[in-house]
């Protein structure tokens, strides 16, 4: 038994991933480039001391200054109370594909984890939305040292962004530790 003709195009496009030779917009796949479209501004001047989950955030103001030629992409925004922010984690150090997380002293592999220090190192916080003024919004439950570009924003829809979880994985009995957890600097530059 052969495999089916779909999967010999999938198996292709992995290969030229894989070798950098798929192209996307004129890049090559290997690397891919992003604009910021802002500023992220917070009381946290370095990532130690910074809560680690917005949920350990609760009532921390900050601003998004978002660029002046990208403010017309923030039309009706202001009819969502939370948002989504995608930003570059500017201050993390390399990355290990094993590490020890902040909330346990087992090394657990980084897709397993929501630490900085990562292949990609993007990431990714739903925010309250208090308001919007001009080019800034005003948001809390921030979780972001300041200074982070901004790479993009999502609205944050519950019927569209919550599931039924059924695990949780090593996380399961440690989330109690969210709201003392702190960045200890272990994934700075």
């Amino acid at each position: 038994m052969g495999i089916p003709t779909g999967y010999n195009r999938f198996f292709q496009r992995a290969e030229q991933l894989r070798c950098g030779q798929l192209r996307f917009k004129g890049e090559s796949m290997n690397e891919i480039n992003y604009k910021p479209i802002g500023i992220i501004h917070t009381p946290f001047k370095q990532p130690k001391g910074t809560p680690i989950q917005p949920a350990g955030a609760e009532d921390i103001s900050g601003t998004v200054e978002v660029f002046p030629e990208y403010a017309d992409g923030l039309k009706d925004l202001d009819g969502f109370s939370h948002i989504f922010l995608i930003y570059h984690f500017h201050l993390s150090g390399e990355y290990s594909l094993r590490a020890k997380p902040y909330m346990d002293n087992e090394t657990h592999g980084v897709f397993a984890m929501r630490g900085p220090s990562r292949p990609n190192s993007i990431g990714i916080s739903v925010v309250r939305l208090v308001g919007i003024e001009g080019n800034e919004l005003n948001i809390q439950d921030v979780d972001i040292v300041d200074g982070t570009p901004l790479l993009d924003i999502k609205p944050y829809v519950p019927e569209f962004d919550i599931r039924e979880v059924e695990k949780t994985g090593w996380l399961e009995k440690k989330v109690h530790k969210l709201s003392t957890s702190k960045d200890d600097g272990r994934f700075i530059k």
